[in-house]
């Protein structure tokens, strides 16, 4: 997932406190900071990278190598910001290695301490692409979090977008409170993706008798059209509509999908998926609309509880879909036409949608290999 750090400015307390308290308000929970790491965590939940026993990431190389106080060594290997940080390594602290990019050598070093660190933190007071190709291609295989220090929110799209994967977070030192939020809400944006939802006819709709379903409430309100991607079989999961609708029975509850049993998978960020059963407060799933767009929302409840249940079978391309719903009127697929549709009026030869991919899974990671689910 993308994110974004803030470094803050040299300025008096109160100002910096306004800077935090907004990326914090704004979802930014990792500050920058080599000075107040104690007064910074009495403002909440933060983690705070510094160059400081105390922080919650130990920061390497500034008044180093990393920033051009000291020289590179003649042999790279000996940098003494490389040793502090295999040291940290040792006695299993987090480290953020800072890198100013000044050239090729500047470049190596930045490589070779990318495999020792938790997260590189790269500045370039001039940025060109090409440097962050190289660095994001040599460290791609390596457990280390890239982060690109920029100026505006244009510089960190750039940066989170190069070479389609992109530095996994951006680090910017606000000038106002409104630059914050506009990074936020760039990162928010990349969070969304798109899944291609597909018409699926159905061609068996039977009660099964009763079992575990699981209703999924979330921290976020749900549109007319926004539902989660649900399904028995992890090659195709269905739109299964929010209760975002009012009935005759009961009041419409927005932030709650009524999802399936306990066995069924539910789509998560990432494009991993999850089976209900595993999901628990402060998870995270996927809200698809009826367009196909995403956003994640996080649980904030799980309710398990024995309801009868109704098979649903779908067919797209000659592949059989099936799921398991609740049998009750407030429970909805999505048609063919965006529309929401109670699953006590569908009947054989209803379009609904559904996604459909060709990777099987393992553990809820996609993968190519032959597995047979029915």
């Amino acid at each position: 997932m993308k994110f974004a750090w803030i470094k803050t400015p040299e300025t008096e307390w109160e100002e910096k406190k306004t800077l935090i308290t907004t990326a914090l308000e704004s979802g930014i929970d990792h500050i920058l900071d080599r000075e107040d790491v104690e007064r910074i965590h009495k403002l909440g939940n933060i983690k705070v990278i510094a160059d400081d026993e105390d922080a919650d990431i130990i920061l390497v190389g500034v008044n180093g190598e990393g920033d051009g106080t000291f020289p590179l060594p003649s042999n790279l290997e000996d940098s003494k910001d490389l040793m502090a940080a295999k040291s940290l390594k040792r006695q299993g602290k987090p480290i953020a290695a800072y890198v100013e990019i000044k050239g090729k050598r500047y470049e190596e070093l930045a490589r070779l301490l990318g495999k020792t660190v938790d997260y590189l933190i790269l500045v370039g007071k001039d940025w060109k692409i090409i440097p962050l190709e190289n660095i994001i291609a040599d460290l791609q295989g390596e457990d280390v979090k890239l982060v690109a220090a920029v100026a505006d929110e244009k510089e960190a799209k750039t940066a989170l977008e190069t070479l389609e994967h992109g530095t996994d977070g951006v680090l910017i030192e606000p000038e106002d409170p409104s630059q914050i939020k506009k990074i936020a809400k760039l990162i928010e944006d990349i969070k969304m993706g798109y899944y291609e939802l597909k018409p699926a006819t159905i061609t068996r709709l039977e009660p099964v008798g009763s079992g575990d379903r699981v209703c999924v409430d979330t921290c976020s309100i749900m549109d007319i059209g926004e539902g989660m991607l649900v399904g028995s079989y992890s090659q195709g999961l269905f739109l299964v509509h929010s209760e975002s609708l009012e009935s005759e029975y009961v009041e419409s509850r927005p932030f709650r999908v009524n999802a399936g049993p306990v066995h069924a998978y539910v789509m998560t960020p990432d494009h991993k998926t999850k089976y209900l059963s595993e999901l628990e407060a402060g998870d995270e799933v996927l809200v698809v609309d009826k367009d196909g767009k995403t956003r994640p929302a996080i649980v904030g409840r799980v309710k398990i509880e024995k309801r009868p249940l109704l098979l649903v079978e779908a067919e797209y391309e000659g592949m059989k879909l099936r799921t398991l719903l609740q049998n009750a009127e407030t429970i909805r697929l999505v048609s063919e036409k965006g529309e929401p549709v109670s699953v006590s009026e569908l009947k054989e030869g209803d379009k609904v949608l559904v996604y459909v991919e060709e990777a099987a899974r393992h553990f809820g990671m996609a993968i190519k290999e032959a597995i047979i689910e029915k």
